[in-house]
């Protein structure tokens, strides 16, 4: 369902734990949990996100998500109405810079879980083919994002614990 690579910042278990959970909830929710599809996720820093970011969208600075799809939305559509996954296949590419998430957490008052998990199932989005830059296109991905955490019971209102 996912592969998951550290890049220059340590291993966690806490990290694993909510990306497997978030994944397993992503796929259920799009009925993909029988497909041979997965998600490569990266866990990073800053820097490497924002070289990244440079590198491949040509934006020079820093954020805390990055998605890579590596389907166009309706031919991922034709795939899952035909069930069409003979093969394994990469949904695409979701890089998460830890920093950027612990930060924001603190910033918006609520959990380091609530912000990961937000970050995980915003890239999975993504990597589905939905985007939020039309107000037309974010009344459709909003509703998915928030359906995935309240049935995990990850909610906006928890307090940053740590």
């Amino acid at each position: 369902m996912y592969q998951l690579e550290y890049l220059d910042i340590e291993e966690n278990k806490e990290y694993e734990n909510i990306i497997k959970k978030v994944v397993e909830q992503c796929f259920k929710e799009e009925k993909l949990e029988n497909s041979k599809l997965y998600i490569s996720i990266t866990l990073t820093n800053p820097e490497n996100i924002h070289r990244i970011n440079k590198q491949y969208r040509d934006v020079d600075r820093e954020t805390d998500v990055l998605s890579f799809p590596m389907f166009e939305r309706n031919e991922l559509d034709e795939k899952i109405r035909n069930n069409d996954f003979e093969h394994e296949d990469v949904l695409g590419d979701i890089v998460i810079s830890i920093e950027k998430v612990k930060g924001q957490a603190q910033e918006y008052g609520h959990s380091f879980e609530r912000e990961f998990a937000y970050m995980i199932v915003h890239g999975f989005y993504h990597l589905m083919g939905y985007d939020h830059i039309k107000e037309e296109d974010k009344i459709v991905m909003r509703p998915k994002e928030e359906n995935v955490l309240n049935k995990l019971g990850i909610r906006r209102d928890e307090l940053n614990e740590e």
